[in-house]
């Protein structure tokens, strides 16, 4: 390989993996990785996917960003609750549906912000997994975030006040200029360079470009994306939600 072949190499991104814990089909998609796709799942940037807070949309706005956003209709709310049931039921996992009471999704997902900086990414995933959809719990309760601290050998403390960290309400700004970026409308959210995926029912799609694709052949990171149409994310329903 040429220098300006490994240099190129070198400033590929790799594919990236959009989750929300709030979106019961990014719940599906992150079982479905860890069981039918390990190769998927290792291989892949995990990117959390959350709706900002007061704050967080006056530092994304600061930074020229902006997360565009659709209320999902009475309708569509109904239909998901009867959709995830059945693949849940395809793939024979109970859950109960949690009640969220005056979210704050940052108090979450900047917990996975904190617990992966210390290597428990993927741990901190599954203990909200379960406490979301196995208990039935709120994880925007800082105490529920903060209680994950001892399984994960992590302070509680620090994953609990998470959303107050001037560092990590930095490297969420920097995750939702990505979202813009990467024009994600929706989750779960599975992007290779140009290709793009969402809805937990093209996730074998996906796995299957990866694997049929060898590194050296994907095109930089850095190469000028074609143009993409505004989106929100209540386009439509694809096995994925906002």
């Amino acid at each position: 390989m040429s220098g300006a072949a490994r240099e190129q190499r070198r400033r590929r991104r790799p594919p990236r993996f959009y989750f929300s814990l709030r979106s019961p089909y990014s719940w599906l998609a992150w079982r479905d990785l860890l069981d039918r796709y390990p190769a998927t799942a290792a291989a892949v940037e995990w990117v959390p996917f959350f709706e900002p807070d007061e704050l967080s949309r006056k530092l994304l706005a600061e930074a020229g960003g902006a997360f565009p956003y659709t209320p999902m209709s009475p309708a569509k709310h109904r239909y998901i609750l009867q959709d995830v049931r059945r693949l849940a039921a395809e793939r024979e996992l109970s859950f109960t549906w949690p009640v969220d009471r005056d979210p704050v999704w940052e108090v979450p997902h900047l917990g996975y912000l904190a617990a992966h900086r210390h290597g428990r990414g993927a741990e901190f995933i599954a203990l909200a997994a379960r406490a979301r959809w196995e208990r039935g719990q709120d994880i925007c309760d800082r105490s529920v975030i903060g209680g994950f601290g001892p399984e994960l050998g992590l302070d509680g403390e620090e994953l609990a006040s998470a959303a107050d960290d001037p560092g990590l309400r930095a490297e969420g700004v920097r995750v939702l200029l990505d979202i813009q970026r990467d024009g994600v409308f929706g989750v779960p959210f599975f992007v290779d360079h140009f290709d793009k995926y969402w809805g937990v029912d093209r996730l074998p799609a996906f796995a299957a470009a990866l694997a049929a694709q060898p590194p050296e052949a994907r095109p930089p990171e850095d190469a000028v994306p074609p143009p993409a149409p505004a989106a929100s994310v209540d386009d439509g329903h694809a096995g994925g939600c906002g």
